[in-house]
């Protein structure tokens, strides 16, 4: 069956295009094992990490769990030169294989990659610190392919503040939208940019609830109820993705999926199709669909890289549901809500 991933940060992980094209044993995602895998398409991250790294979990860790701190903001020049780096890689990409790998630009190139044998990319920006306040990038990434956008990653920046990974801790972390931020919302919605609201903090997504026309739509988020981590998702924000005809990706990040918070890669399948299974009880099952973050946090062993996601699919028709839910999570969702979304 194919598939629409929701999140993955490859791009950013690869040494060069050629590692992508032709495989590699370091990433969760190639090009050979994507195909073979059945990934239609996927929305790829363009990420800039701040100069000091990540830091270690095990650092802010205590018996209660852990307080990771949040990143200073990251300066528009540093973050565009990132930016354009990996955008440059995509389009590298898409002319070097050979016609395998392709960008997608509207929801009839995403049918098909579905339909066919090519690889799509969603162009995704991951945290907005590479569009200036006047939107005037914007405008010129969008012509480059950009067609999603995540407000904020983990830190704060011109347009709202991240949410910092706390376990256990609500998201109501923080202030809401800058009034740059508003601006960019409306911006998005005119233009046809999908907003992801993953790393956004509580206020920060019920302030797009108020003024987004477009569906709602958190591409790697996990249940709250099921695992109380800062990152993951209410019931009551859960509502509102339902409400608008939203998604929410269920990302496979270990310590957003267990009920602990650790970051422990043992976490069975069946962890993994509780937080789907959740949402469908919840809001129903044209609200879920799957969002890995594969290259971009641990994975569970059960899952491991992108050709353990059939066995995914295959598990929740093993737990009762149809092949037209199944297809619902597996791309369908995705469709609709781009359909919805894109100009």
């Amino acid at each position: 069956m194919k598939w629409i991933d929701g999140h993955n940060d490859t791009i950013t992980r690869v040494e060069n295009v050629e590692e992508f094209i032709k495989g590699n044993h370091n990433t969760h995602i190639d090009l050979p094992r994507a195909r073979r895998a059945g990934l239609g398409a996927g929305f790829f991250a363009m990420f800039s990490p701040n100069d000091e790294g990540m830091p270690k979990f095990s650092d802010f860790q205590n018996e209660e769990g852990y307080q990771f701190p949040l990143p200073d903001a990251l300066p528009i020049e540093k973050s565009q030169l990132m930016t354009n780096e990996w955008f440059s890689r995509l389009i590298q990409a898409e002319k070097q294989s050979g016609g395998a790998f392709t960008l997608i630009r509207n929801t009839d190139e995403l049918e098909e990659c579905l339909t066919g044998d090519r690889l799509g990319a969603i162009v995704h920006m991951e945290g907005a610190e590479s569009i200036d306040t006047d939107l005037n990038a914007l405008d010129v990434y969008y012509e480059a392919g950009l067609r999603s956008l995540g407000i904020v990653w983990s830190r704060p920046n011109a347009f709202a503040t991240g949410v910092p990974y706390h376990f256990p801790s609500t998201p109501d972390l923080g202030e809401g939208l800058t009034e740059a931020g508003r601006r960019l919302v409306k911006k998005c919605n005119e233009l046809g940019i999908m907003l992801d609201l993953s790393h956004l903090n509580e206020k920060g997504f019920w302030d797009v609830v108020k003024l987004s026309d477009a569906p709602i739509v958190a591409t790697h988020s996990n249940v709250h109820k099921l695992c109380p981590i800062s990152r993951n998702i209410t019931d009551e924000q859960l509502d509102a993705i339902a409400a608008s005809n939203g998604v929410i990706g269920v990302s496979y990040v270990v310590n957003m999926l267990r009920e602990d918070g650790k970051i422990d890669s043992d976490v069975p399948l069946t962890v993994v199709t509780d937080h789907i299974r959740y949402v469908i009880d919840r809001i129903g099952i044209d609200h879920v669909a799957l969002g890995s973050d594969f290259d971009g946090a641990t994975i569970p062993d059960s899952i491991k890289d992108v050709g353990g996601v059939q066995g995914l699919l295959q598990h929740l028709q093993a737990e009762g549901l149809s092949d037209d839910d199944v297809k619902k999570i597996a791309y369908q969702n995705w469709l609709r809500v781009l359909e919805h979304t894109w100009k």
